[in-house]
């Protein structure tokens, strides 16, 4: 009888284990997914960010050299 409790312990342990394994194994995985989205989040971000500057670079340089007159006021009888 003892020896069969062990053996029933020895199966309860090895059950805990291989479950506590299984979940280690699903966080890294959920892990590194989680750090591929977020890099390539970012490296979208900075491609947009690129093109965002340069347009806004291209704009300022194409902008009128004089600015535009505010035009006048017209005067109270």
């Amino acid at each position: 009888m003892v020896e069969n409790s062990r053996d029933a312990a020895r199966a309860r342990a090895d059950l805990r284990f291989k479950k506590q394994e299984e979940a280690a194994t699903v966080r890294q995985k959920a892990m590194a997914e989680y750090a591929a989205e977020s890099d390539a989040r970012k490296a979208k971000t900075d491609k947009l960010r690129a093109l965002r500057l340069a347009k806004e670079a291209e704009d300022l340089a194409n902008a009128p050299a004089v600015p535009a007159k505010k035009p006048a006021r017209a005067k109270k009888k």
